[in-house]
């Protein structure tokens, strides 16, 4: 277990067939929202947002995804479909005695907010997206050279055990963004902590192995988002092209972008104030 602030806490979930690592804070009686981070990192991704929004009265959740640090990881690709991903999401807000939740996803996290969107929109009061494609919209921005230059390392990802092994490599390059300091050096043994965990390595990579399987499941009826939706695109992403938030609107039709020139991939890191005040607003 690890150390963290007084007032939040952290437990095991299981969410539909899969144990997820949760840590916690807020009023229990708050508004749910469920943070779900990205690769390649895990809960800690929130830590500048939680007790933010934790006092801003939100009842605050924040999960080691599938595959990911704490929580389970079940063996084999298949395991790590967005189909079943996004179902993680909706079980974990059920276990959480929930119907509904305010839904928060950045990169993977975010194309599984996208999916649970889209597949099960009951689930989901609002959803915030934070440098994530949405699937239609990368669809089209993938037959572009550039992009297609950007993703060079899904290919790589689907060789065999060389991803595993040069994963701590690779994700200490990925978490540069634009400010070498944005990590301290006892953030990064933590994460390199997580990625040790035994399956870790093998399960984040699956992600992207499952990917080439099955796509990136926006599917059902168009991609249609029919929830209030607020993207946040830091433009200076190393891996996503800022034209990705461009026409969202035709499978959104509620929805607001606002982009931040400044910004990288790791949009919540490098302006954690006006990530969270852009948050507080939109979810309240």
């Amino acid at each position: 277990m690890t150390d963290l602030p007084q007032d939040w806490t952290e437990r095991s979930v299981m969410a539909g067939d899969v144990r997820l690592h949760v840590v916690e804070a807020g009023p229990a009686d708050g508004p749910l929202v469920v943070l779900l981070h990205g690769f390649p990192e895990f809960w800690r991704a929130w830590e500048r947002q939680i007790g933010f929004l934790a006092r801003a009265g939100f009842r605050v959740v924040a999960p080691d995804m599938r595959g990911y640090n704490l929580s389970e990881k079940p063996p084999g690709v298949s395991a790590y479909k967005v189909s079943l991903l996004q179902e993680d999401v909706a079980a974990l807000i059920r276990a959480l005695g929930r119907t509904r939740a305010r839904v928060v996803g950045h990169d993977w996290g975010g194309i599984v907010a996208w999916a649970l969107a889209i597949r099960q929109p009951e689930v989901v009061e609002k959803l915030v997206i934070l440098n994530a494609p949405h699937p239609g919209r990368f669809r089209e921005v993938l037959r572009n050279s550039a992009q297609k230059k950007k993703s060079w390392y899904i290919g790589f990802f689907q060789l065999p055990w060389l991803p595993e092994r040069v994963l701590p490599q690779f994700g200490r390059w990925a978490l540069r963004g634009v400010n070498p300091d944005a990590y301290t050096p006892q953030e990064l043994r933590e994460y390199e902590a997580a990625w040790a965990q035994p399956g870790a390595a093998g399960a984040m990579i699956n992600y992207y192995r499952a990917m080439r399987v099955a796509g990136t499941g926006g599917g059902r009826q168009g991609g249609e988002v029919r929830v209030p939706t607020l993207v946040i695109w830091g433009e200076r992403d190393a891996a996503l092209l800022p034209e990705l938030a461009d026409g969202l609107e035709r499978w959104v039709p509620d929805l607001r972008v606002v982009r931040l020139p400044r910004a990288s991939h790791w949009v919540m890191r490098d302006e954690p104030l006006r990530v969270n005040n852009l948050l507080a607003e939109f979810l309240a």
